[in-house]
């Protein structure tokens, strides 16, 4: 029970809710960067919230199927097609066995992700299956010619829930612990103006463009712990956001912390539109 991999476009991977723990060995936690999304694809099919499946940036994934299966498509909304046949976007549709899936650009955001009955049964490293962009651990990126192994589905499609479109808006952020090498009023000032997001951006962190954040210190801070959201700021005082493949420490100063339930907007945030903090 497999899929075959025919073409991909510029990154899928498998993701599954990451392998929180290891950072003290230097593992980052890796896993999906759009949670909602993800879970919901999966309870779309029929799967446990945490089974794997595929993150899909920016379309491009085409991809056929050895069995018949149910299978949904969630997070940045695209085109959805079976055999050159428009199928919906958000909801289960089933896959049957030889027919050929293609999942195009979507119209706004930059990760779908792809569910099927049963989950990706890749090989899991170290109690995940994700794949982590930073350090590579897990199973390799998909691309052309890629075998994908499929589990056996728990159970039956339940479309219960009404996807909705990536949300837009504003960061929270609360005080990092860095805050003290910048002016008191650092939080308010970054919180006053947009930012772009750079094409830089990845899933190891989401890189802005905008009003410089200035140091009142120009001492080297020792290197120290990262967490999920950090707003780490470099020499340049050009902010980034550490998301799920952030390395596990760091030498510059972090200002403030995205707050948890924000990080999928992150996700879903393309290279030019703006964002705003905004302190909670």
């Amino acid at each position: 029970m497999s899929w075959s991999v025919l073409d991909v476009g510029p990154l899928v991977t498998v993701q599954d809710a990451g392998r929180p723990g290891w950072a003290h060995l230097g593992v980052p936690r890796a896993g999906w960067l759009d949670p909602p999304a993800a879970r919901l694809a999966n309870r779309l099919v029929g799967n446990p919230e945490t089974s794997a499946l595929l993150e899909v940036t920016l379309g491009g994934l085409r991809l056929r199927s050895d069995r018949d299966a149910w299978v949904a498509v969630t997070g940045a909304p695209c085109a959805v097609e079976v055999d050159g046949g428009s199928r919906g976007w958000g909801r289960a549709e089933w896959l049957p066995a030889g027919s050929v899936l293609r999942l195009s650009p979507p119209t706004s955001g930059v990760r779908s992700y792809l569910a099927v009955s049963g989950g990706i049964a890749v090989e899991p490293v170290l109690g995940s299956r994700s794949t982590d962009t930073l350090a590579w651990v897990g199973p390799a990126r998909v691309s052309g010619g890629t075998v994908l192994a499929l589990g056996a589905p728990a159970g039956p499609p339940r479309p219960l829930d009404v996807p909705t479109v990536p949300a837009r808006g504003s960061l929270r952020i609360d005080p990092g612990p860095g805050r003290s090498w910048f002016p008191d009023d650092v939080l308010e000032r970054l919180s006053a103006t947009p930012y772009a997001v750079t094409d830089r951006s990845n899933r190891v962190g989401l890189r802005l463009q905008g009003e410089p954040v200035h140091r009142t210190r120009d001492d080297e801070l020792p290197s120290q712990g990262m967490v999920l959201g950090a707003v780490q700021v470099p020499p340049d005082g050009q902010p980034v956001v550490f998301l799920a493949d952030h390395p596990t420490t760091g030498g510059y100063p972090v200002v403030a912390v995205v707050r948890t339930d924000d990080l999928a907007r992150c996700a879903q945030l393309r290279p030019g539109e703006e964002v705003r903090f905004r302190t909670a």
